[in-house]
């Protein structure tokens, strides 16, 4: 292994040659540099992930790497026919052709000759005999360029990832524009793939489909992502831009946490040891005359070093600072829906959904794109009227809506007026603040403070929406996506803000981690309308969720497998759900007293005189266990009921 020393520490790099190198790479675009004599190596069959901040340059590197952008200083060494494809963070919204026209794309002029000759022999099929001189002429480039087994390449990529040919790629779901795309990208069979932001405006079961895929991959992947389950699962290696500088940690993404923090403390001890070095010289020089005398001037010099050293120095961004303005409470019943229904014409989104929404409460939503989950926070928000059923609202609600589209911000205005409407100052939490302040807490710098909405990132966008939100008092906050574009240090602090929010939430998202860290149950959209609540979050609902669950394999699914056809056609139980059965009255003892526990604690005066986070902690802890305790009890009653089955069959 090779290395370099960045910032007063020592990070290690692969030595070998590998798919493309890069070395002493820098490029500023006439400022100051994004990325500042970068060096990097990907090797055959590596899956790399590339993290840092919004902003940092990111996409610039893969550009880079894509051969779109060229440095300004170092060098980068592909290996002698290296095929790169790449996949962008947003679908180009000029495709107007069929999905065949988008995966062919991937080959070029023989793509482009493969969709030529599709449409024409649909024309001539469709009575546009005058075309077939026209068919004839295509047919004969194909033969010349050897494009008729490539268009067995085609047909075998839309039969593997599940795409119809003729369809309009503009009319796509954002789960299949996404597949076409990655269809596209590798029809050329590369060794090397850029995927920026994958999982943005994904479903979770596209998502998991995308993951699934990617292991299988045998080319070498380059990818960048804010969503941590992916790196989890696909990332063998780390690689990470901070000011301008590119760092490899070698490992998973825990292990990458742990060095990181090493790296950072080691980092600011450095400095803090370097500015007390330069205070006691500027001490020194302001003595006066002596300092200047002939024996001091390399002491002088020295210092003049010492100052130019700091006035180099990158420091590192600052946190963004989220607070909520919490308002006061709301009554105890925030939301209850009863029976409640709704559809189009003859098709209902919703059906029968009842549900008991208390204040406090963190309820994730997750469903297929399409299924229903923002007409169910409509429903709940009577801004839509159930066809069926009622629900009610509880009182002195004050509601606060995180818009995905971020359709409340104007475009034409700047930060400030979007967040102040004309004002220079907001209140928060009975405090008033000037704005600028306030929107420093949100990374923005007084000057990027004034910039229009229409030149802001995705990024920048969700965190002034979040701006915007956390400037208002809310008791009940609605959030629809709001992870998309924002980097996972932002990411965490949003997590901890919302865990201890003392308020209710509605999260719609698909951010499998955001959903495990925040919510305390889970409304799952099944199809046909069902809507089924469950305890915890994602990997909760995977562990509790019946055995025809879409996300269920094919192998795994059976006709008849919910839990009353179970009862019916196997009459007897396994080793393992006797083991369970058996284990069952202990486990509902042991979860009983410990509620017991927990309501007594809550019951003391001292209780609520803790941390905000300790208490808000117990409470997490006593909703879940009193689901857990629902559930097991419900488990019980399941497994016991086969097992007198049984013994009367």
């Amino acid at each position: 292994m090779a290395g370099r020393v960045i910032q007063g520490v020592f990070y290690s790099f692969p030595i070998m040659a590998g798919l493309i190198s890069l070395r002493s790479v820098s490029l500023g675009f006439g400022g100051p540099p994004v990325l500042d004599g970068i060096d990097l190596r990907i090797e055959a069959g590596e899956r790399l992930c590339l993290l840092g901040r919004n902003g940092e340059g990111k996409s610039t590197l893969l550009k880079l790497i894509a051969g779109e952008l060229r440095p300004e200083d170092g060098e980068i060494h592909r290996q002698r026919g290296l095929r790169i494809a790449s996949l962008a963070q947003e679908a180009p919204a000029e495709l107007t052709c069929t999905v065949y026209d988008v995966v062919a794309g991937g080959l070029g002029e023989v793509g482009e000759l493969l969709s030529r000759h599709q449409h024409l022999s649909q024309d001539i099929a469709g009575g546009r005999a005058d075309l077939l001189k026209a068919l004839n002429s295509v047919q004969q480039a194909l033969e010349a360029a050897g494009g008729w087994r490539l268009g067995q390449r085609v047909e075998t990529m839309l039969t593997r990832f599940g795409l119809e040919a003729a369809a309009g790629f503009s009319q796509l779901s954002g789960g299949l524009k996404r597949r076409a795309l990655l269809a596209r990208a590798l029809i050329s069979e590369p060794d090397l793939l850029l995927l920026d932001e994958p999982t943005n405006h994904l479903d979770i079961d596209a998502i998991r489909w995308l993951e699934d895929f990617l292991l299988t991959y045998r080319g070498a992947l380059f990818f960048i992502t804010h969503d941590r389950a992916l790196i989890k699962r696909l990332a063998t290696r780390i690689v990470e831009l901070d000011r301008g500088q590119l760092t490899s940690w070698p490992g998973d993404y825990g292990k990458y946490l742990e060095r990181k923090q090493a790296a950072l403390e080691t980092e600011a001890a450095r400095d803090a040891l370097f500015d007390k070095k330069l205070a006691q010289e500027e001490r020194w020089i302001r003595q006066g005359i002596k300092a200047r005398r002939t024996r001091n001037e390399g002491r002088v010099r020295a210092l003049k070093a010492l100052r130019e050293q700091r006035g180099q120095r990158r420091t590192r961004a600052g946190s963004a600072r989220l607070r909520l303005d919490e308002g006061e409470l709301s009554g105890k019943l925030v939301l209850e829906a009863e029976g409640v229904s709704f559809g189009h014409d003859d098709k209902l989104i919703i059906r029968d959904f009842s549900t008991l929404i208390l204040r406090g409460d963190k309820i994730g939503i997750i469903g297929p794109n399409g299924s229903g989950k923002t007409t169910l926070i409509d429903l709940l928000l009577g801004r839509l009227a159930p066809r069926e059923g009622r629900v009610r609202m509880g009182t002195k609600l004050k509601i606060a809506y995180f818009d995905q589209h971020r359709a409340q911000l104007q475009e034409a205005r700047s930060i400030i007026d979007n967040v102040a409407d004309g004002s220079d100052r907001v209140t928060v939490n009975g405090q008033p603040r000037h704005v600028i302040s306030y929107l420093q807490d949100f990374l923005f710098s007084p000057q990027r403070a004034r910039t229009p909405v229409s030149a802001l990132s995705g990024g920048e966008r969700n965190r002034l929406l979040l701006a915007k939100l956390f400037a208002r008092p809310s008791n009940l906050l609605v959030m629809d996506e709001p992870t998309n574009d924002l980097d996972i240090e932002t990411l965490e602090l949003l997590e901890e803000r919302l865990v201890a929010y003392k308020g209710t939430l509605l999260l719609v998202s698909h951010d499998r981690d955001f959903i495990d860290n925040v919510v305390t149950s889970t409304l799952v959209l099944e199809g046909n309308g069902r809507v089924a609540e469950y305890v915890g979050g994602y990997q909760d609902w995977l562990r509790q969720r019946p055995l025809d669950s879409p996300e269920e394999t094919p192998a795994k699914r059976e006709a008849g497998t919910r839990p009353g056809s179970r009862v019916r056609q196997r009459r007897k139980l396994g080793y393992k759900e006797q083991r369970e059965l058996e284990a069952l009255p202990a486990a509902i003892e042991r979860m009983e007293q410990e509620v017991e526990r927990l309501q007594r604690e809550m019951a003391r005066p001292a209780f609520y005189q803790r941390e905000a986070g300790a208490i808000a902690e117990d409470k997490k802890r006593l909703s879940t266990l009193e689901h857990e305790l629902a559930a097991a009890y419900e488990r019980w009653e399941f497994l016991e009921r086969i097992r007198e089955e049984t013994q009367a069959g």
